[in-house]
């Protein structure tokens, strides 16, 4: 029996394993959506933007480690696809993206909403191709998909409006299987890796996402080099919980315990990592690094020892050639570091901060109208969210207090933008993942300016009937764009955000919203939000002037807060706690 187009686009999806489909429906692509109604195991999620479908099928790609699908029609839908994508792409995880095209006697004529959908996806898909006959397509769907799947990147399949329904010739099963085998170096370059390590001195690593299948593996690695352990931001989702060795992040986010570890160390071993913030490598030092793929490789900082490989079966590899390190002293003045940096950020967030000696004097200089201390927020959620959570965070100040004050315990997952740094990404990634399981805790931190972005989909979340968490750092800023006017010297200029009441915005959509507006609120507030069964919009209004400052603050950043006319009022005091240490 014949197949159409669409017919057998769905079938594939269902032998894929793929159960949502995010987009927005319009005429190119009306054949596979009315194919879609037809299915009983995948479902149309539709949005009310494109990119937030995007966002919403890398979210369910990262976490499912299936493909991710989304779609979007003739001309602007396709095109509003296109961040979502950059995402998935920068993220390296495999999405499928159909996009609708004008009817193939039009192409190339300028037809009304034409758009060059393959020059449009050259950038960011691992494979694109536009469908120009029916015959063509089995062969092109296969190929998308391989590509995707083996390359862990987006596809991108055009299809034309008169494309869709038409019959398959020759009809025939699909060919969809990939099985991906991980690889390890040769034993004389283990070998040799492990003597560099061994004649190395001081060893710190710096270990990223592609580690954290192998958690066994690298925590026995520091225990056999005595090394601590620098995590970026998508390694604490497995390897932050339970870990002797681990001193947080470095960069923007970090602390000073890990920029101790790395500048303080010999040699650095990075372990399935891309950490892109050059500025944050600390010059001078050997380097070793492990990573499946080659061209990350060296693109940061100069790599003496270069393994590419997986990290699981290199570092097993290693653990058979490496002598035990007697001399701890390294990973313990490090860890001992984090441990007193730790405590001095827990007391930030003890509900009554605000009301001892050094929180009063914070508060008159620069928390005068008493609003919630983000990295309160950040911690009264840590502790009401539940310890197989799934967590997103919009890019900016909510990532930060994310970063410093929620713990990746027990089985929580983590998502955010954190390579190509988009607004707006936290909400979309929370619907795809709590549609993958409606029964699992899904808490999205989004920034006030992030969720204005794309407020739209709200709307998604209620017609999904989707018990999202929604917690809005309600500063009334885009606080990480007034941070770094400030550290240049520059007065805040065009941060400001005249924001509605998100909760009765909320309200007026059918979800429940609560809005906090003082410190004493706010416990309370956290622990309602969490105990009500269906979505949740938590907006607290925080304090505009909090920062974090940088695990290593320079001279130039000082001086660009002093000579900020906006700091100038409450620099002495702003982020004190966060540099001392205590």
């Amino acid at each position: 029996m014949s197949r159409t187009v669409a017919r057998l686009l769905v079938d594939a999806w269902e032998e894929l394993g793929v159960r949502h489909v995010f987009g927005v429906v319009g005429d190119a692509l009306n054949p596979v959506t009315d194919a879609l109604r037809a299915s009983e195991s995948v479902t149309w999620v539709g949005c009310r933007h494109e990119e937030a479908a995007a966002f919403a099928a890398g979210a369910q790609s990262q976490l499912s480690g299936t493909l991710g699908v989304c779609m979007g029609t003739v001309g602007p839908g396709a095109v509003h696809l296109l961040n979502g994508l950059y995402d998935a792409a920068k993220s390296g995880t495999p999405v499928l993206a159909i996009a609708g095209q004008v009817p193939l006697s039009e192409i190339g004529s300028d037809s009304f909403q034409e758009v060059d959908n393959d020059l449009l996806f050259k950038d960011v898909a691992v494979f694109r191709a536009t469908v120009t006959s029916p015959a063509q397509f089995p062969a092109l769907l296969e190929i998308a998909v391989r590509n995707a799947i083996g390359r862990r990147g987006v596809a991108v399949l055009t299809v034309p409006g008169d494309i869709g329904d038409q019959e398959i010739p020759d009809d025939r099963p699909l060919r969809l299987a990939v099985t991906p085998s991980p690889n390890r170096p040769d034993d004389p370059a283990v070998e040799a890796a492990a003597d560099f390590l061994d004649e190395g001195g001081k060893v710190t690593l710096l270990v990223g996402q592609g580690a954290r299948d192998s958690r066994a593996d690298v925590l026995a690695l520091a225990d056999r080099l005595a090394a601590p352990m620098v995590l970026t931001l998508k390694a604490k989702e497995g390897l932050e919980d339970d870990n002797p060795f681990q001193v947080g992040q470095t960069g923007l986010i970090g602390n000073p315990a890990a920029a101790h570890a790395m500048d303080s160390a010999d040699t650095l071993l990075l372990l399935g990592t891309d950490f892109p913030y050059r500025e944050w490598y600390p010059k001078g030092k050997k380097v070793v690094q492990v990573d499946r793929v080659a061209e990350h490789i060296g693109r940061r900082v100069p790599v003496d020892v270069a393994l590419a490989a997986d990290v699981g079966p290199t570092v097993r590899g290693l653990l058979q050639h490496l002598a035990p390190r007697e001399d701890r002293a390294h990973l313990d003045h490090a860890t001992g570091l984090y441990a007193t940096w730790r405590n001095a950020q827990d007391r930030l967030t003890a509900p009554g901060h605000d009301r001892r000696l050094l929180g009063r004097v914070r508060a008159a200089l620069d928390n005068r109208d008493h609003l919630v201390r983000p990295e309160a927020l950040a911690a009264a959620v840590d502790r009401a969210a539940a310890d197989d959570a799934v967590f997103t965070s919009d890019t900016g100040m909510s990532t930060v207090w994310l970063s410093r004050f929620v713990h990746m315990r027990g089985t929580r997952r983590l998502l955010g933008s954190y390579n190509l740094g988009s607004m707006a990404n936290a909400m979309p990634q929370a619907i795809g993942a709590q549609l993958l399981d409606t029964g699992r805790q899904t808490v999205a931190f989004c920034g006030d300016g992030g969720l204005g972005m794309l407020l739209g989909d709200l709307m998604t979340v209620r017609t999904q009937r989707l018990p999202l968490k929604l917690v809005v750092f309600d500063n009334q800023r885009l606080g990480m764009v007034k941070l770094e006017q400030e550290q240049g010297g520059l007065p805040e200029f065009g941060t400001t955000l005249d924001n509605p009441d998100f909760a009765r915005v909320a309200e007026a959509l059918g979800i429940t919203g609560i809005r906090v507006t003082h410190a004493d609120e706010l416990e309370e507030a956290v622990a309602r939000a969490f105990a009500c069964e269906g979505p949740v919009l938590l907006d607290v209004l925080t304090n505009p002037e909090e920062i974090a400052v940088p695990a290593k603050p320079t001279v130039q950043q000082g001086w660009g807060y002093a000579r900020s006319p906006s700091c100038a009022r409450t620099s002495p005091a702003r982020g004190s706690e966060h540099s001392a240490g205590e």
